[in-house]
């Protein structure tokens, strides 16, 4: 830099010093729920004819055949139902976690829990079990159970309460 130029700055301005523009909300809210989004999706096509037992034993069945071959076929049935519900459970405990990231990342608050929240995100997987089996009411190999929409909640309740316990215990060890 020359004498004759001393009214240039001597440090190059950074595109992180600007001033950021406002973002979307639209961007914002699509960051936050696109995963719960795209999971709603996933249990939807999980309850279609594809995935019914019977679609489903050809795949699951041999598994156990081949990890215990001397099984008998009742227990080989009784465990592909324990799978299918074992399913059941943890797609809606992925949900839920997957609606509270979306109701947290909403809202301008700090807060890494918040008892509403965590509230709102279990009606709404809990509501979506219950579509979910009306559903299955027009989808010929698969049949409505009020037992398999309790499970769902009951999945998506104990994620909540899993991650409270997390959080709990994250902001206790947080240094002030």
């Amino acid at each position: 830099m020359s004498f004759s130029e001393s009214w240039r700055t001597a440090k190059p301005v950074s595109e992180f010093d600007q001033p950021r523009p406002p973002k979307s909300p639209v961007l914002t809210w699509l960051r936050a729920w696109w995963p719960a989004l795209l999971w709603a999706v996933l249990i939807s096509v999980l309850s279609t004819d594809s995935f019914s037992s019977d679609n489903t034993s050809p795949f699951i069945e041999p598994i156990f055949r081949w990890l215990f071959p001397h099984i008998s076929q009742d227990t080989v049935e009784l465990l592909h139902h324990i799978v299918r519900k074992c399913a059941h459970f943890t797609e809606y405990f992925v949900f839920s976690l997957l609606l509270y990231h979306g109701i947290r990342g909403t809202h301008r608050d700090d807060r890494p829990w918040h008892w509403s929240w965590a509230l709102v995100a279990w009606l709404i997987a809990a509501v979506y079990s219950v579509i979910d089996e009306v559903h299955q009411i027009f989808v010929p190999s698969r049949g409505p159970s009020a037992w398999d929409s309790l499970l769902d909640s009951t999945g998506a309740l104990f994620a909540l309460v899993v991650l409270f316990f997390l959080y709990r215990r994250y902001l206790r060890n947080r240094p002030s």
